[in-house]
């Protein structure tokens, strides 16, 4: 029995409240001295305990046991620490090795079905590396590449209905740029593709362009339809825009429009729950 069987690893790690299976930076040890892989743990044992040590605040330890799954091509340990190194959430802040275990997911798992287990994971990667392409990673090799981040927005778009992608095309269209015109056509388009699947900064954005009419024909009572339902999922935090976008169009529309807001709320609200039944 290897050193590391799971009773003997309680014991070892029990002031870290962490079952740790491996450490990365060496192959495991048999009792008789020698060194041999085919006892290391599984990705998944190894990605359970590494879940198991971030939620009992042993970051360290969720490190080392993450890295080993990620090592083994485990899809959601890569995806786990790409968001931490990312955040800064229990590690040194580090874009680029974020944007290398996002792209690892995606060199592994770019043409997975939308149907498999780790789909939600392989378009998450998928727009996080399109947004890094939007502005680079100073001091890097990632220079900023608005052709490539659209790439990656429109693969997790299209292939995977990532609302998140579909969010960030509509405000790529919107916006315009260099490498394209201005198209707040194409822009509404993928705005009500992710707002419809409860986006909501694509809900406020959408909802602004309808109450508004400044860029399309107005439609005041859905667009403060939209803004409603941003406003009620939005972070208390970070998302004072929506507030202050739904306030504003709050106090602008007629009793007729918050009157026919309220239908049109009353059957987008039915309608996701019919879908949802199904």
């Amino acid at each position: 029995m290897a050193w590391y069987d799971r009773a003997g690893l309680r014991r070892h790690f029990a002031a870290a409240a962490a079952l740790m299976l491996v450490a990365v930076s060496s192959p495991a040890s048999a009792l008789d001295g020698t060194k041999t892989d085919s006892n290391d743990p599984s990705p998944i044992e190894a990605f359970k305990a590494g879940t198991k040590a971030y939620k009992a605040g042993d970051m360290a330890g969720a490190q080392r046991a993450l890295e080993f799954a990620a090592s083994k091509g485990h899809a959601m340990a890569q995806w786990k620490l790409a968001r931490m190194y990312s955040e800064g959430e229990g590690l040194p802040r580090d874009d680029l090795k974020a944007f290398e275990f996002y792209q690892a997911i995606v060199d592994a798992h770019g043409e997975d079905s939308p149907d498999t287990p780790q789909a939600r994971f392989v378009s998450s990667a998928l727009v996080a590396l399109g947004s890094y392409y939007l502005n680079g990673i100073p001091n890097t090799r990632v220079r900023p590449d608005q052709g490539r981040a659209v790439e990656m927005f429109q693969y997790a778009a299209m292939y995977y209905g990532d609302s998140d992608a579909q969010y960030n095309l509509g405000r790529l269209y919107l916006d315009g740029g260099a490498e394209r015109p201005r198209d707040t056509v194409t822009a509404a388009r993928w705005l009500r593709l992710a707002a419809d699947k409860g986006q909501r900064q694509a809900q406020a954005v959408l909802g602004h362009l309808l109450f508004s009419g400044d860029d399309m024909p107005r439609q005041a009572a859905r667009g403060l339809m939209y803004l409603t339902l941003a406003k009620d999922g939005a972070d208390d935090e970070g998302d004072k825009w929506i507030v202050d976008l739904y306030d504003g169009a709050f106090a602008k529309a007629s009793t007729d429009e918050r009157d026919m807001c309220l239908t049109y709320l009353e059957q987008f609200l039915k309608e996701h729950a019919r879908q949802a039944q199904q």
